[in-house]
């Protein structure tokens, strides 16, 4: 059973790397290799049970008949909600960060940032709107961050090759944006939630080996860029009523949403409860927000005309889904001792940590980086101390590596995937105007990050 688990991980693996080119929704597959994996486990629960977790069976057992039923009884109880739960903790921060951006965006609350970049020099506006990138990603989903902001791109440039650097240049901002904080990226949120490090500690040795992996390869983009740009700058959309939120409206609700995330690292240290009610609980202080302030739509019955893009929706509820399914295959093959033995064997061969965050950032170039840093996490538990401990090196290298190393090439990560979609890029044209230029500054980072942890 162990063998068909591990074989049913690699083709889930190989189908996730290839889906570009095989056209298979990588949520699908995800979701099977996590339903398909645990009905494998429970068949032969017993053996399972008796390898990972024989003191805890045992006691299990007191007072019950040993038999098929009573094992699986445990399994459900003692280790397959467990996974579920840590993945649902997830999810359900996924999910409120999404529905937050989406009241902002609905209200005109980012209508801020065409304003901010209403100029034609391509200097300024290429900084602008990747910088504006970069700060929100670090508290809201990437995905859906790149996606409003490709939208708004498109909606300004008309030069498609024009579209197609700077979009490329959203895509390596919110990647970069989301990795320095720990709830910008989902790994870097798992580990913070896990408790292998701290909000204030990650972001500290974070932010500079992002920014350099963010601004270098800016830079080198901005020297293909013409000086002036094919601009077009059209009028606010129309949101579902000739009464808009006014400009102190809007400042309150985007002081709200993204006000109350900044908070989400505070609230955990206080409650210790997971960060996902955080956020949960500012999606509720801004919905309440939303309804004072847009109580005419309500009354009027006007509310459900506001658009919301098919492609953030359907993009959403596939992230969430995919997420959810990576998080329970990858506890099946947690619970099965396999990666426990990969762990083991690779600190052997390679005696050094960050040839491994290198291995793992070329691998998210092919792979999607959420799989491979997940993957990478897992190998190990929380050590006393070294570089697995609270606040270790291992966690800082991996969540760096494999989120930048998916940006190497646009099919290693969703928000590359959405911007291949969105404006049409070919995998080859990106091989040639980016990937070196995403490469110096990955490397650049991990040289940053390097000397931080060895000589701060």
């Amino acid at each position: 059973m162990t063998l068909i688990i591990v074989l049913m991980f690699v083709a889930a693996y190989l189908l996730i790397a290839t889906g570009h080119f095989t056209g298979v929704n990588k949520a699908a597959i995800a979701m099977f290799l996590g339903t398909a994996g645990w009905v494998v486990y429970v068949c032969y629960g017993t053996d399972f049970v008796m390898q990972q977790h024989p003191a805890d069976y045992l006691e299990y057992l007191s007072g019950r008949t040993p038999n098929s039923e009573t094992v699986k009884y445990f399994i459900c109880e003692n280790v397959f909600l467990k996974y579920v739960g840590k993945a649902a903790a997830i999810v359900m921060f996924l999910l409120a960060t999404m529905s937050i951006i989406e009241l902002l965006n609905n209200n005109g609350c980012f209508d801020f940032i065409s304003e901010w970049i209403r100029t034609r020099n391509s200097k300024r506006l290429l900084w602008t709107i990747t910088l504006a990138t970069f700060i929100i990603s670090a508290n809201l989903d990437n995905l859906t961050t790149t996606t409003m902001m490709l939208v708004i791109m498109n909606n300004v440039l008309q030069s498609g090759r024009q579209r197609m650097l700077v979009g490329s240049a959203i895509v390596l901002a919110a990647t970069c944006g989301g990795c320095f904080t720990v709830i910008g990226d989902p790994v870097g949120l798992i580990l913070w939630g896990d408790g292998m490090v701290t909000a204030s500690h990650f972001s500290a040795y974070m932010l500079l080996p992002a920014l350099i992996a963010w601004i270098v390869p800016t830079m080198l983009i901005n020297r293909e860029l013409p000086d002036r740009l094919d601009t077009e700058w059209i009028a606010s959309p129309y949101r579902g009523d000739d009464t808009r939120l006014n400009r102190w409206q809007r400042l309150v609700m985007l002081f709200v949403g993204i006000g109350g995330l900044w908070f989400i690292p505070t609230f955990h240290n206080i409650t210790k409860l997971s960060p996902f009610l955080g956020a949960l609980c500012v999606l509720s202080v801004l919905w309440l927000v939303n309804e004072a302030f847009n109580r005419r739509l309500m009354n009027a019955d006007q509310m459900a005309q506001r658009r919301i893009p098919r492609a953030l929706q359907y993009g959403t509820i596939q992230q969430i889904l995919f997420v959810m399914g990576i998080m329970m295959g990858m506890g099946v093959m947690l619970e099965t001792g396999v990666l426990g033995d990969i762990g083991i064997w690779l600190a052997e061969t390679f005696h050094n940590n960050w040839l491994l965050g290198i291995g793992a950032g070329l691998l998210s170039a092919v792979a999607d980086s959420f799989t491979v840093g997940l993957n990478h996490i897992m190998l190990y538990p929380l050590a006393e101390s070294g570089e697995m401990a609270v606040n270790g090196a291992y966690w800082m290298i991996m969540v760096f590596s494999t989120a930048v190393g998916g940006c190497l090439l646009c099919v290693g990560s969703v928000s590359g995937v959405a911007l291949m979609k969105m404006e049409h890029v070919r995998l080859g044209w990106y091989l040639r105007h980016l990937t070196s230029k995403v490469a110096v500054g990955w490397l650049l980072g991990l040289a940053v990050l390097w000397a931080e942890l060895h000589l701060l």
